[in-house]
């Protein structure tokens, strides 16, 4: 080797040990960021999943954890530590059965709704259902704290006139039916399920029944219920029960489901978050599930219940401000995450992705919707309002009549030559 090639080998070598240093430290970082999120994701999942005393492999992959009722995470709520669990509400709604204002005791009609895990198996008594929380759940959010949790523009407000460019800048779009101005108590509908196509994986689309108190402002009190589906939550595109709370407008406190504490469960048949099967087809079959939220008169606790037999638990009074008294509002329908990818307005379907004018069978509706009244009575809303900020993106229309009380058609496709 000549002196001048040896010089340039030399000069080679030693740019390729300095470049492995310089990079070392970058792997290092990156290697030890690694590290920490596994941690970091280890961390959460210890928190959110609790000891189960039993373990059932549901058939869409989910796993339900059959958790004992008294380590479930609404304990981890400091002004729980020594809750005294109330296993059943102390009065249903007059008119909930025949009328009368039920107590504790009353029968109920058979059992008939079944969730896919239970192929599998259920949970004993003592015990509750939780869907267990998986690390790739976690990695799927923005961030660990966000996980579980809506945003602030998520506040379904019906304005006066509504301002296009609001409607870009909050990304959520809603489809509603809603009562105000006067003190409400509950809330009750029956809604027929789909499984609406979603364009874009950090985008949603959910039916829900809100009951709303405070400002919509930073005080906003929040108890929600309904079906969704919701990629980036469950990691897949099945319709899913779930409730949601929040007492400052999605801010610090809520979560969906058992995701934080609040929400108290005392049910071992049904679990939040779990898929509901089957859903209704286009011109075909409807399924429906039917939701009731009330305030027990005595206690003052929120209680919901899941068709005609399943009373799943109650948020405690002490979670909100304004709902410790009353809510101001209550509203029915549909939402959708709009993320307006390239400019344009998302496909993502409302409901059945249909509009309200098709009609049963292709169109998806809220029926026999009611409020629980001061007295403690379920009866028809007076003065119902519909609100939507693109009518010819998803829209919604209200009737009454006939065994469906006050009802109505709602939903729509999301982008369509109307809607760009």
């Amino acid at each position: 080797m000549s002196t001048a090639a040896a010089r340039r080998f030399s000069v080679g070598r030693l740019s390729a040990a300095l470049l492995a240093i310089l990079l070392l430290p970058l792997c290092y970082a990156d290697e030890k960021s690694i590290v920490n999120q596994k941690l970091e994701v280890q961390k959460h999942l210890k928190r959110l999943n609790k000891p189960p005393l039993k373990s059932i492999k549901s058939p869409d992959g989910d796993i339900i954890d059959c958790v004992h009722i008294s380590n479930q995470p609404a304990f981890d709520h400091p002004l729980l530590k020594n809750h005294t669990i109330q296993m059943m509400p102390n009065y249903h709604p007059g008119g909930l059965f025949g009328g009368k204002k039920m107590s504790r005791g009353g029968e109920s009609k058979p059992k008939s709704f079944i969730q896919r895990w239970h192929v599998n198996g259920r949970c004993p008594e003592g015990t509750i259902p939780m869907r267990r929380t998986k690390g790739k759940d976690l990695i799927r959010a923005t961030s660990m704290a966000a996980y579980g949790k809506k945003n602030s523009q998520a506040i379904p407000k019906p304005p006066k006139s509504v301002d296009p460019d609001l409607i870009s800048q909050s990304g959520h779009q809603h489809a509603i039916a809603y009562v105000e101005g006067d003190k409400y108590y509950g809330a009750k509908a029956t809604m027929n399920v789909w499984e609406p196509r979603i364009e874009q994986s950090n985008e949603f689309s959910l039916s829900q029944i809100w009951i709303l108190g405070g400002s919509f402002a930073s005080d906003l009190n929040s108890i929600e219920a309904g079906w969704q589906v919701s990629p980036d939550l469950y990691g897949d595109n099945n319709s899913r029960l779930f409730t949601y709370w929040t007492s400052d407008a999605y801010q610090a406190t809520g979560c969906y489901n058992l995701l934080c504490s609040g929400f108290v469960q005392i049910n071992n048949e049904i679990a939040l978050g779990a898929s509901i099967f089957p859903v209704s087809a286009y011109r075909g079959s409807q399924y429906d599930i039917s939701i009731l939220v009330w305030k027990d008169p005595q206690e003052g606790n929120w209680w919901m219940q899941f068709g005609n037999d399943y009373v799943l638990g109650y948020w405690p009074a002490f979670l909100f401000s304004y709902l410790s008294d009353s809510a101001s509002m209550v509203e029915w329908g549909g939402e959708v995450v709009n993320s307006q990818s390239d400019g344009a307005h998302t496909t993502t379907q409302m409901g059945s992705g249909h509009f309200p004018g098709e009609g049963f069978g292709k169109a998806s509706y809220f029926k026999n919707i009611q409020v629980v009244d001061g007295s403690n009575s379920l009866r028809p809303p007076k003065d119902i309002s519909t609100f939507t900020e693109q009518s010819q993106c998803y829209d919604v229309k209200v009737s009454k009549g006939g065994d469906w009380g006050t009802y109505f058609y709602y939903g729509g496709p999301g982008r369509n030559p109307s809607c760009p």
